[in-house]
């Protein structure tokens, strides 16, 4: 196989190139195969995502395959603030589910990738990512949006090699690799969730297994009593959980270990992914399943209807933009000037219930909701004026009325008894 054992095959020269490096299998068999293919020097990129792997191991491994420098950025704070709270702002759910950790953090791990590759003075950069998947075209079109002028080269679209067939590859070259051909499983992780596809969860039709999930317990193993939590807003930033202010990596963290202990957060979706295939995701999210939730339930008590339902409209938008890899684009820098415009009426305080793995809205309170009780109750104290309603309901009703006075008559249909 010309992946394994023809290093002859040699590319133009690309004298540097910058490789987005997670550690994984792909990326450390990309560091020698790029340097025996282009005949370069590589550079490795890891970031720190909040994913809680050791990275200083991730750097020596990056250099035990041939790197001949390993940069590892903490971009937590920046990746909180910039991506994760805008799409929260924007109630960006995928499809009403999925919470977009991985599309997320796809800009900014391109970005940061373009920046180093300036400074390291690099002809190219390079990802690990397949010819099936979604952040192939994430960091592809933000490296081009940056940088237009810069190469980028994607191994796994290239060199043909099977999981096994890597494996082998490391082996025969001495790089050290996390990975066997009995782990099945895909899976991505930052602060704000985690994605596992691949392996026995291709079946659509087979329960997820509960060993793969680990942000989560199962509904079994929750508490038998609910636990009930407080998120305040100001602004439509998340600011306290039960009135203890914490900044906003403190506040997801938390967040998710309570959501975690009660079973909150698994998402299993049937996905339309951009390259055209269904895909079958599992995704924890415990945290951002639960400040989801709380917020669009704040904003909608603080929007008028029809705002309200324009926020939904630009929701979805919104959300489609980061899955398909627009965010470095006017489009989403207009809609965040809406969506920002939106939040300065989203300041309160959203109770919810979390109880083996059901996540449940039960309070509510903003010093600009729009709910008034003396307009809603049915008790003493009612102030809606009954009698205005059928002047408002002939009005409201005119068109249909005067619409069915013009009908065509229909005709009758002729029955002939027998």
């Amino acid at each position: 196989m010309p992946g394994i054992h023809d290093s002859s095959l040699k590319d133009s020269r690309a004298g540097r190139i910058v490789i987005a490096y997670s550690g994984g299998l792909d990326t450390s068999v990309a560091v020698p195969w790029l340097a025996e293919r282009y005949g370069a020097e590589i550079v490795a990129v890891t970031m720190d995502l909040g994913q809680g792997a050791e990275l200083e191991e991730v750097r020596d491994r990056a250099l035990a395959s041939g790197a001949i420098r390993a940069h590892v950025l903490d971009v937590r704070e920046e990746f909180a603030r910039d991506f994760v709270l805008r799409a929260l702002k924007a109630d960006a759910l995928y499809e009403d589910q999925y919470p977009l950790a991985t599309a997320l953090a796809r800009p900014l791990i391109a970005q940061k990738l373009i920046e180093i590759a300036e400074i390291e003075q690099a002809t190219a950069v390079a990802h690990g990512c397949s010819g099936k998947g979604n952040d192939q075209v994430r960091l592809e079109v933000t490296a081009r949006a940056l940088n237009s002028g810069i190469r980028i080269i994607a191994p796994a679209r290239e060199w043909g090699m099977t999981r096994a067939d890597e494996i082998e590859y490391a082996r025969q070259r001495n790089v050290p690799v996390p990975a066997t051909v009995e782990s099945p499983y895909s899976t991505d992780f930052n602060l704000w969730g985690r994605a596992v596809d691949c392996g026995a969860l291709e079946d659509p039709w087979h329960e997820p297994p509960e060993d793969i999930y680990t942000l989560t317990k199962s509904p079994r193993e929750c508490p038998d009593e609910p636990a009930y939590v407080e998120v305040s807003f100001e602004r439509g930033v998340p600011t306290a959980i039960n009135g203890v202010a914490m900044p906003m990596l403190d506040l997801i963290a938390s967040l998710g270990t309570i959501a975690g202990a009660n079973g909150v957060g698994r998402i299993d979706l049937i996905e339309n992914r951009l390259v055209g295939i269904k895909s079958r995701e599992v995704y924890e999210a415990p945290a951002a399943v639960v400040l989801h939730a709380a917020h669009e339930e704040l904003q909608r008590l603080v929007t008028t209807a029809d705002l309200d339902r324009l926020c939904r409209d630009i929701s979805q938008k919104y959300a489609d933009l980061v899955y398909n890899g627009l965010w470095f684009t006017p489009t989403r820098e207009a809609m965040d000037a809406f969506v920002d415009k939106v939040q300065e009426r989203v300041t309160g305080v959203i109770r919810l219930k979390l109880f083996k793995g059901d996540c449940r809205i039960v309070g509510r309170k903003s010093p600009f909701g729009l709910y008034d009780q003396s307009l809603a109750t049915h008790d003493a104290g009612d102030m809606f004026d009954h009698a205005a309603t059928a002047g408002f309901i002939k009005i409201w009703g005119l068109p249909v009325e005067s619409t069915a006075k013009k009908a065509p008559k229909k005709r009758k249909s002729l029955v002939v008894s027998r």
